[in-house]
């Protein structure tokens, strides 16, 4: 029995146009599967009626596949790849299965024998690195930060001394409504001269992407309220 593929389909960072962020081969793409395991269902119906298939929506079938889904449920998906039908999978923005559950869809059909295809789009974390001017040939993607203060506090110490050790650009993503909690524990926790990149809103007409020395930010009085951002910092 033959099997369908896995097209993984980068979303918009943001409210917008698909067409003016996402490659118009990746939305024809997307256009011509009928198939979809997505993280919000009410999401992904607008993502895909705004990139096309308005009036076709109600024909799709989708499936849930969220940071709740159990490695049972995700393995229950198999029978969809089944009799050659392509799947698309879906996040909420961005780049699909980059801190984001999909993982576990893309290593289950490695497992399966199912071809897994890429397709291009934002990254809010490469889009973040690009613009910051910091150290683009060695850096880590370290997640989110332990949310406990104490941890926290730790875990920016260590950040820096990570930083510092192989000079490598650190990058780290928060909850929006946590973002002016984190940014203020950064500023108490980090040397002066660590410099500090904020990417908010990237890819939106309330971009900010500014990187300074934490002694600058210190003096700015900057807020970044409750928006999605990428944190990076490297330390001298």
């Amino acid at each position: 029995m033959s099997k369908g593929k896995l097209y993984l389909i980068p979303a918009p960072l943001g409210d917008g146009n698909p067409a003016e962020v996402i490659p118009a081969p990746v939305l024809a793409a997307a256009c011509r599967l009928d198939c979809f395991v997505v993280e919000e269902v009410r999401t992904a119906r607008r993502y895909l009626s705004a990139a096309g298939l308005k009036g076709h929506i109600d024909t799709l079938e989708f499936h849930t596949l969220n940071e709740h889904t159990t490695a049972a449920e995700v393995r229950a998906l198999l029978p969809l790849f089944e009799n050659g039908r392509d799947v698309g999978y879906l996040s909420e923005a961005g780049l699909p299965a980059v801190a984001d559950p999909g993982a576990a869809l893309v290593a289950l059909c490695h497992e399966a024998g199912i071809t897994v295809i890429p397709l291009s789009g934002p990254s809010s974390l490469m889009l973040a690195l690009m613009g910051s001017g910091l150290d683009g040939q060695s850096f880590a993607f370290r997640g989110y930060l332990p949310v406990k203060e104490g941890e926290r506090a730790r875990a920016v110490r260590e950040l820096e001394k990570q930083s510092a050790a192989l000079h490598q650009t650190q990058i780290f993503i928060e909850t929006p409504y946590r973002n002016d909690t984190l940014f203020a524990d950064l500023l108490k926790g980090l040397s002066p001269t660590v410099r500090l990149c904020i990417a908010a809103d990237l890819t939106l007409p309330t971009q900010t992407l500014l990187t300074r020395t934490v002694a600058r930010w210190r003096q700015s009085g900057f807020v970044i309220g409750k928006r999605p951002c990428v944190f990076l910092l490297l330390a001298r």
